[in-house]
């Protein structure tokens, strides 16, 4: 019991230290700063160009596909290294669910691209023409 609760000090006394420089070095910031506002300092700032009209404007969802496929990998990645790591003591049955895992990510990633959503300029889809029945009664026929 008292091993545990000397690990915890451990971990409290290292947070607290943490907080006290993050604080510190804050505060010290903070009082040896010159504070001069202006209305030039006070503007906006986006990458040395003026902000002009609305920061409302509407986005191609393409880039929320792109991104959200970007994510589901990247998070594949955060499973497969603890995995990575222990890899010799887990044998195959280990081998074999990672496949099973990333074999369920490329068929996403297959079914996404065969559907077309990878694609960033779609084709117009083609709609078949109808012919166009001749009206009867400008024939003369009966309706």
């Amino acid at each position: 019991m008292d091993q545990t609760l000397s690990s915890f000090g451990n971990v409290f006394a290292f947070l607290a230290l943490g907080i006290v420089f993050v604080a510190g070095g804050y505060l010290t910031a903070r009082m040896l700063r010159p504070s001069r506002p202006n209305p030039a300092k006070n503007s906006t700032y986006e990458c040395g160009e003026e902000a002009v009209g609305s920061a409302w404007v509407k986005f191609n969802i393409r880039f929320y596909v792109v991104a959200l496929i970007f994510i589901i990998f990247d998070v594949e990645v955060v499973f497969l290294y603890p995995w990575a790591t222990v890899f010799k003591s887990l044998g195959v049955f280990a081998l074999v669910e990672v496949l099973v895992f990333a074999g369920i990510l490329i068929l996403g990633l297959v079914y996404a691209w065969v559907k077309g959503d990878l694609d960033w300029v779609r084709p117009e889809p083609k709609v078949p023409q109808m012919p166009v029945m001749p009206d009867r009664k400008a024939e003369g026929g009966r309706a």
